[in-house]
């Protein structure tokens, strides 16, 4: 254990550098089977960057929370969407993914059945959300064509 004075140091950031430091992002891709195609759930961003284009659910990691809550609370928020199994697949890290500065994103991925569809309903700083074949071909927001690329290629891949 350490001592109190010890303590006191390591709360009073003893130990902050002064390195760049990313933003930390939790993006959800969720499948469902609807009308017999594989589709991917969108938003269409209410607010910039990227104002009316369709992207994933999800949205900046609270210092006080881990990457699997938030994304599970900003698919909450952004779609209604509640109790949804997710599992971190990857992340992404490109520099310039995102306008607003450095950002890395948890990827997470989860499939929900038709019947939990009634309950979407756009919500917080999403201003609509609708489910999108994975083949058809929009312009997404942020890197977010990739992140779909890669989350469907994982869920081929483990579905065996």
């Amino acid at each position: 254990m350490l001592r109190s004075a010890k303590r006191a140091r390591l709360k009073a950031g003893r130990f902050v550098y002064r390195y760049p430091r990313p933003m930390l992002t939790a993006d959800s891709v969720v499948l469902t089977e609807f009308k017999g195609k594989l589709c991917v759930l969108l938003v269409m961003r209410k607010h910039q960057p990227y104002r009316g284009f369709w992207a994933l659910p999800g949205g900046f990691v609270n210092p006080d929370e881990q990457a699997l809550d938030a994304a599970q609370r900003e698919l909450a928020e952004e779609t209604g969407l509640k109790h949804v199994r997710l599992k971190p697949i990857g992340f992404f890290d490109t520099p310039g993914r995102d306008p607003r500065g450095w950002t890395v994103s948890v990827v997470h991925l989860g499939f929900v059945s038709a019947g939990k569809l009634k309950q979407l309903r756009a919500g917080d700083d999403a201003a609509e959300v609708a489910l999108y074949p994975l083949r058809t071909r929009i312009k997404l927001a942020f890197d977010h064509a990739d992140i779909i690329r890669y989350a469907a290629r994982w869920w081929r891949k483990n579905q065996k």
